[in-house]
């Protein structure tokens, strides 16, 4: 009987140094804000169409081994926002919309598998390549009954005393309740943190920073503050979402702590595709996989001790991959040079060049080179009288813009998405948010858990019962 006793300890003692052997030291937390099932499959169908071939090209975090489907609801709309859907990811309770990090009361804080981190001794990094203050980041650090309060989501950045913080800037850095206090840059020194402007700077400064707040430089920043540029507009000088990852690896091993826990969200996946701007989301999503790389290539070296997982908080412009017809054409995106927000922009540096002197010679070149029409891509005539239509409301001063939640865009450079769209063959539900399943792709200590149809609460718990948290 003692025998029998002794070697089922023995047993349960190797089943815990086992378990104990797959707890992750390293995690990586990816959040593909609006990134559904169709805007994976959408991007791989793409990849393989600029093979010449009929099929997908796998991502990176799509080929990993463990996948499953999540659901996004809130606790009051069937749809989610970012907030209440970030609030989920960030600590596995559902919130009503537009809350970060409190219950559906509005008021009770809720503790993000961030903190749970922190509390249990790693370094932590919140990232993005939209503002530090947006929703989802917000959801890991702050607590607020509105994700519009970007002033106070910002203090709670600085209270919460995470090691490592990324995104384009804040939003709201200066309260006009609050001038005594500082601007939230100034809070940010006096808290520890050094600002770094940029990949360079961060490179120059991160040897003697304690903890590190990397934003775009002050440059970017006075054209747009909101996010970095789309990777369809990408310069060489602006800062990408593979260098935040790079960036928060970096500094958070320099810290030497029990691990890191590093969320890294692609968030304009969401903006291009509240913008039904197809040729732009699947670039984004590329530009997603670019960062996973970063992460893989650490997971190459650590593989028993990393976790990934790679996710998205919703689905978002109801993408459907086909219109009718049985046959894809998704390569024609490629001639697609700027992003339909970058594009209207351009028109405008036309119309200012050429005053009363702009003509739809102008005008069609431009489609040219930016869009192929006529030469790389064949349109009929109904869509190019679509497109003059769009040119003659503009010269009479008529013109009616799209409105998206992120941008306005010119009607011109709609018509000209909305056409390169349809050629395409892929179409759109809404220009918000939909109920559709996320993926949820998996690997390393402790991925198993992560297969099958769970709910966005399951993500942050699976994490932390991973971690040991």
């Amino acid at each position: 009987m003692k025998k029998r006793i002794f070697s089922t300890c023995i047993m349960v003692l190797f089943a815990l140094m086992a378990w104990a052997g797959q707890m992750p030291k390293y995690i990586f937390y990816f959040i593909g804000d609006g990134m559904g099932v169709n805007q994976v499959n959408g991007t791989e169908t793409y990849l393989a169409a600029l093979e010449g071939r009929i099929g997908t090209t796998p991502l990176c975090f799509a080929q990993f081994p463990i996948t499953g489907l999540g659901t996004t609801y809130s606790a009051t709309n069937g749809v989610t926002d970012s907030a209440a859907s970030g609030t989920a990811l960030a600590s596995g309770t559902k919130t009503k919309n537009g809350a970060i990090g409190v219950q559906a009361d509005g008021t009770t804080a809720l503790e993000s598998v961030a903190v749970k981190a922190q509390k249990k001794g790693y370094a932590v990094g919140i990232t993005t390549s939209v503002s530090v203050d947006h929703a989802t980041p917000a959801a890991f650090y702050a607590h607020t009954s509105s994700r519009n309060n970007y002033y106070k989501i910002g203090q709670d950045l600085i209270e919460t005393n995470f090691d490592f913080y990324a995104g384009s800037d804040f939003l709201q850095p200066t309260h006009k309740d609050a001038v005594n206090e500082g601007s939230l840059y100034e809070q940010c020194e006096k808290a520890g943190y050094t600002i770094a402007r940029g990949y360079k700077d961060y490179q120059k400064k991160a040897a003697k920073a304690e903890k590190i707040v990397l934003l775009q430089p002050e440059s970017a920043s006075k054209k747009d503050r909101s996010a970095l540029p789309y990777a369809i507009d990408r310069g060489k000088k602006d800062m990408s979402l593979a260098e935040i990852t790079r960036a928060g690896i970096h500094f958070l091993t320099q810290q030497k702590k029990e691990g890191f826990f590093l969320m890294i969200e692609g968030g304009k996946i969401d903006w291009a595709c509240h913008a039904n701007d197809g040729a732009t989301v699947f670039k984004e999503v590329i530009d997603l996989d670019e960062a996973v790389k970063v992460a893989y290539e650490f997971y190459a070296q650590h593989p028993d001790e990393t976790l990934i997982v790679v996710t998205a908080d919703h689905e978002t412009g109801g993408l459907a991959l086909g219109t009718g017809a049985y046959a894809m054409n998704t390569e024609v995106l490629k001639y697609q040079q700027q992003s339909v927000a970058e594009y209207g922009k351009t028109l405008g540096e036309l119309r200012k060049k050429h005053g009363k002197e702009l003509s739809w010679t102008h005008i069609e070149q431009s489609l040219k080179e930016n869009f192929g029409f006529w030469t790389n891509v064949k349109l009929n005539d109904h869509q190019t009288n679509r497109l003059k239509k769009a040119f003659d409301n503009i010269v009479k001063g008529i013109a009616q813009n799209s409105e998206s939640m992120y941008q306005k865009d010119d009607e011109l450079a709609t018509t000209a998405k909305q056409i390169l769209n349809e050629i395409a063959l892929i179409g759109w539900q809404s220009g918000g948010h939909s109920n559709g399943y996320v993926p949820v792709f998996a690997i390393g200590a402790g991925a198993e858990t992560f297969s099958g149809r769970i709910d966005n609460t399951d993500i942050p718990k699976k994490i932390a019962q991973a971690a040991g948290f």
